[in-house]
């Protein structure tokens, strides 16, 4: 590990020292919104807890479902009114045939329009909403999709990238009486840039950082418009040494953002919003 990485990650553990939680154990119990970034390794799983609403975003890889249930079941989840996938890459996908096939039951599912464009038949989200029978709603850029009190915003992508399925990536504003989550999916740097340009990236409460940190985006000027009290990095770097990227870490701190990265517990990232302040607690199994 370099000893920018080291620094970066020494500061961040210190911002973490001593919050050490189990589900339930939340440092502010009258909070109903938070977000578990669930550690599926190299992989994005994000439960949303808006107040009653339970969703899901993205289901991580077909090898870590058990992951991703194990966390699901810890947190009392056996219906979730929503799944979203991001993109078709198996690290986002990959669970969600395990999934529709437990015992969970699952509401709705949402993906991007731009990725039924074509032979929609083939697309592994639509296999698998018929198979199960569950309903799909395609997604554009503009929709909002409401959950009780919160919203979320559909900011992307605004075109498709015929030759990078990760700049087609849903990119979601959740906003809550609370505050917002920022989730990107494996956003690179094409799709930051267009979304830039469209002028519809917001401040951020909290970032879901995109594409596992790799260096291939969060530029300085997104994050100089995000200005997020606290980054998630869903990582492993068994699976991928270089994540996160030392210079994705650097240009964090220097806008004064926590950050936080999944392989670091058992069960993931808690995230919870009050007041419009984010505080970011490391879940344990016992």
């Amino acid at each position: 590990m370099s000893s920018l990485k080291a620094s970066v990650l020494g500061i961040w553990m210190m911002m973490l020292a001593g919050v050490l939680f189990l589900p339930g154990q939340a440092a502010d119990a009258e909070s109903d919104i938070r977000a578990v970034f669930i550690n599926v390794r190299k992989a994005d799983a994000i439960l949303l807890m808006l107040d009653d609403q339970r969703i899901l975003v993205d289901t991580g890889h077909k090898d870590t479902y058990e992951d991703l249930e194990r966390a699901l079941l810890t947190y009392g989840v056996d219906h979730l009114d929503a799944v979203f996938i991001t993109h078709t890459d198996k690290d986002h996908v990959g669970g969600l045939n395990k999934l529709l096939k437990s015992d969970i039951q699952v509401d709705q599912l949402y993906a991007s329009a731009l990725h039924s464009e074509g032979n929609v038949e083939d697309h592994p989200v639509y296999e698998t909403a018929q198979k199960r029978k569950v309903p799909l709603r395609w997604l554009r850029a503009g929709e909002v999709i409401e959950a009780g009190e919160s919203t979320l915003h559909v900011l992307g992508p605004v075109s498709k990238d015929s030759k990078d399925e990760d700049n087609n990536s849903l990119v979601i504003d959740v906003r809550t009486p609370e505050g917002n989550f920022l989730l990107t999916g494996d956003m690179k740097r094409e799709e930051e840039v267009e979304l830039l340009s469209a002028g519809v990236i917001p401040q951020a409460t909290v970032l879901k950082v995109a594409h596992h940190g790799e260096d291939d985006s969060t530029s300085s000027a997104f994050l100089r418009i995000v200005q997020p009290q606290w980054s998630i990095i869903c990582t492993n770097q068994e699976d991928e040494p270089d994540t996160a990227a030392d210079i994705v870490l650097a240009r964090l701190w220097e806008v004064k953002s926590g950050v936080a990265i999944t392989q670091s517990a058992t069960l993931g990232i808690q995230v919870t919003l009050k007041d419009g302040t984010a505080t970011a607690e490391q879940m344990d199994y016992q």
